[in-house]
């Protein structure tokens, strides 16, 4: 299969994601799953009119597209026109180029939230009025319309993340190449279920004081940062923490709360990323499918039983009390 991947209004933070995939390395994956790289503007060595030929060939039809890869929101301004972003050397802006080549792709792929959403592109007042694919924000409608369909009848596919995991990305790819993910493999922001259907909570380190409501007050303390440190993990797709970044690490195991990067609109978040919003000292955000009023009930026994090994430890940044075990009886 041939894969174009084209870079729009973003970072690049995705591409360096992906390039810490490990054992197998993203070439040997995408050459193990039958996937014919065309052209990467960061990672190929053609450029200049050998890029222009193979843009022309492929809106021409003569080179079939499979996996279109877009990385980044695309900038609609100004007035519509495209052109805060051209794509250097064929006097198109990106915009054009993307509504050329989707309809004439078998997939499309939103790399990451800005691609998928609009994500910290479009935060603010969004000047270059930027947007994702198939989506503006967490409303249907981005660059392409809500009726989009590839030849297969999927829409975009959002691999969504700030940066997306380099897991979803190649595992998104390799199910495509071999013609194994469908509409209901995809969840209602058409991301896909095998990384949407977890919670970031999954698998966290901070469970045990999560389970205690043992909140740390501080970023380097041990303690679960839902209650005060503004921690979505409870909320947010994603097996950040069962599936490991780089092989070990997670935005929750290296002691920073979870922001929900996988959602629509999560760059805007109206409070800072640190901080819990509470009503009546009660955080706003809960776990969604837990009733408030079971979850508060549960929080006050949970407080009431906490062991002083974990109560300690959560405000502190390294293991003050260790496990004891009992002795046997004699």
């Amino acid at each position: 299969m041939n894969l174009l991947w084209l870079q729009a209004s973003g970072c690049g933070g995705c591409t360096m994601s992906l390039l810490c995939a490990e054992n197998p390395n993203v070439f040997d994956t995408l050459t193990g799953a039958g996937i014919r790289v065309l052209w990467h503007p960061a990672l190929s060595l053609d450029s200049g009119a050998e890029v222009r030929r193979l843009l022309d060939r492929i809106a021409a039809g003569e080179i079939a597209l499979d996996l279109l890869c877009i990385e980044g929101a695309i900038a609609r301004g100004p007035k519509n026109s495209g052109r805060f972003q051209m794509l250097t050397g064929t006097g198109r802006s990106m915009m054009d180029w993307v509504q050329d080549l989707a309809p004439r792709a078998r997939h499309v792929i939103a790399v990451g939230s800005c691609a998928a959403f609009g994500g910290v592109t479009s935060a603010g007042d969004n000047p270059s009025d930027a947007v994702g694919l198939q989506y503006e924000g967490s409303h249907l409608g981005g660059l392409l319309p809500p009726g989009f369909r590839d030849p297969t009848g999927l829409p975009v596919i959002n691999v969504a993340g700030c940066p997306t995991h380099p897991g979803w990305v190649l595992e998104t790819l390799m199910l495509l190449a071999a013609g194994a993910m469908r509409a209901p493999d995809l969840d209602g922001y058409a991301r896909p279920r095998f990384f949407a259907d977890h919670l970031v909570h999954h698998g966290c380190p901070k469970n045990e004081f999560y389970e205690y409501k043992a909140s740390a007050r501080s970023l380097s303390d041990m303690g679960c940062m839902m209650e005060h440190l503004g921690c979505i993990g409870t909320q947010a797709v994603g097996d950040c923490n069962i599936r490991p970044w780089n092989g070990s690490g997670s935005c929750t195991s290296g002691g920073y709360p979870c922001i929900n990067c996988t959602a629509p609109e999560f760059e805007n978040p109206r409070h800072a990323f640190t901080q819990t919003p509470k009503l009546a000292g009660i955080p706003v955000g809960l776990p969604t499918d837990m009733p408030k009023a079971w979850f508060m009930a549960l929080a006050s026994l949970s407080k009431a039983a906490t062991p002083e090994r974990i109560a300690r430890n959560a405000v502190s940044d390294r293991v003050d009390v260790p496990p004891t075990l009992r002795k046997p009886r004699p």
